[in-house]
């Protein structure tokens, strides 16, 4: 074994160990828990950031169990420590945090943390290791160039980073064992958190334009692409906020954990940064159309936060609000080229819209029942496995209503006046009758993968449908 190897090594935490932060991790834990923490927060902070993660851990009740490891790294780490060689966390992260996380591992002989005399960070970390164990008398894991404090004492390192000129500084300083690295796409990452397939969703914004035959109208045309742009710049922000608060439950789940912020591929920061960028670009977009139109868009990100912070955790509720969310989508549409939306079409909107967002919820039980029990409440919501029952028989009557009111549609006196061949429109129950029953068909088995506004992207059957059923409407109005 050579001088280096021989040497203890001392391993960060955040950003090396793990891929992610556990100082946002436990802000974003308490914040959604207790929102009005954000007005106390700044005051922790001016006494000190050892206050500060302290308030934080004791609020948290964190479970470090789901956290994104570096798996390549602890391989390492686990090998390393089967040779004889001491293997030590130090970290900025609080003590208590740091000794959760060492628990997991039983490779660690020794753990350090911030208490409420050091944050064990930067400058304090390494006059901390060259007091307990000497210059370059260890080696060190980091990833930032904070650490680059540390190695300039130590014997060698073990960098986790992406960064080039990061590794050239610190084969500067000490020798380097062994470099970590995860080439990534930023802007593909950005993409995938974004979510721009679910944009297909704000499509509905167009509704009210083509069931009032204003499809040929270039001025409300735009408007309608403007009010499209600006609901999916929001809607992708919310998503990043409703991630951050499911970042627990999405690590637990089968592929929900491969979500950027989940994964630790985007941080925190990075997140909270382009939701609000987006946010604004929505805000700007918004000031081009109706004043009520900024009122509308204003109310989905009101519901949609209160979505995120506590709703989509309340039995019944949860899917009540994800259905309104959609039918507003049209109701916004309608605001933004100044038309009103019938009562037809916000009736059928509500009840295929609810029986979608029940089968949203089915798939997510569905796909859980091999790791619950039946009497077990599914991570981050209010269902229990048995529940799958009631849910069947609530997701196919909303479909079947849907369908109802759409053939009652058919038969009002408004359809005269619209079409000219108002009686093809009846071809439209069966095929949408056939989707409806076939979605359901499917999510008992599930197969649906949770969302079924995706899964009508991915199916060939579902563009088959609507196709025709665009075809009929056609026919029929001319």
């Amino acid at each position: 074994m050579n001088d280096s190897i021989a040497k203890p090594l001392v391993v960060d935490l955040d950003g090396s160990l793990i891929k992610t932060d556990l100082l946002f991790e436990t802000f974003v834990k308490v914040f959604y828990a207790k929102p009005w923490i954000i007005f106390i927060v700044p005051f922790w902070f001016l006494a000190g950031k050892c206050r500060l993660k302290k308030e934080l851990f004791l609020l948290a009740e964190f479970d470090t169990e789901h956290l994104p490891w570096n798996k390549e790294l602890i391989a390492y780490l686990s090998a390393q420590a089967d040779k004889g060689r001491d293997i030590i966390l130090c970290t900025g992260s609080w003590q208590g945090l740091a000794e959760s996380v060492a628990k997991r591992f039983p490779f660690f002989s020794a753990v350090y943390g911030t208490d409420d005399h050091v944050n064990l960070t930067g400058s304090a970390k390494a006059d901390f290791l060259k007091k307990l164990y000497g210059e370059k008398q260890f080696s060190y894991v980091g990833n930032e160039a904070k650490d680059l404090k540390i190695w300039r004492f130590a014997d060698s390192a073990v960098v986790v980073s992406n960064s080039a000129s990061l590794e050239k500084k610190v084969e500067k300083l000490c020798a380097v064992e062994r470099v970590y690295s995860e080439k990534k796409s930023l802007l593909k990452i950005v993409l995938k958190q974004i979510r721009v397939h679910q944009w297909v969703k704000n499509g509905l914004i167009v509704v009210p334009m083509i069931t009032s035959h204003q499809t040929t109208n270039l001025e409300l045309l735009l408007m309608a692409l403007l009010a499209f742009i600006a609901y999916s710049l929001c809607a992708s922000a919310t998503y990043i906020l409703n991630d951050l608060s499911d970042l627990e439950s999405d690590r637990k789940h089968a592929k929900k954990q491969f979500r950027p912020l989940a994964s630790g591929s985007l941080s925190i920061p990075q997140g909270v940064v382009l939701s609000a960028v987006l946010l604004l670009s929505s805000l700007v977009i918004s000031l081009q159309l109706p004043p009520w139109f900024l009122v509308s868009l204003a109310l989905y990100v009101l519901i949609t936060l209160s979505y995120s912070f506590k709703l989509k955790r309340l039995q019944t509720l949860d899917i009540t609000v994800l259905a309104s969310l959609y039918t507003l989508r049209i109701i916004s549409g309608a605001i933004a080229v100044g038309l009103l939306p019938s009562f037809w079409l916000l009736a059928f909107s509500m009840f295929v819209f609810l029986c979608l967002a029940i089968v949203k919820r089915l798939s997510e039980i569905i796909k859980s029942k091999e790791k619950y029990l039946e009497t077990d409440k599914l991570s981050g919501r209010g269902y229990f496995i048995s529940d799958l029952p009631i849910l069947m028989s609530l997701a196919a009557s909303s479909g079947i209503i849907s369908i109802l009111v759409f053939a009652m549609y058919i038969n009002s006196p408004e359809i005269m006046a619209l079409y000219h061949l108002p009686y093809a429109l009846w071809l439209i129950c069966p095929l949408f009758a056939y989707w409806i029953i076939r979605v359901l068909v499917m999510a008992s088995r599930g197969e649906i993968d949770e969302d079924p506004i995706v899964f009508a992207i991915k199916d060939w059957r579902s563009w088959v449908t609507g196709a025709i059923i665009l075809t009929i409407v056609f026919v029929s109005s001319v």
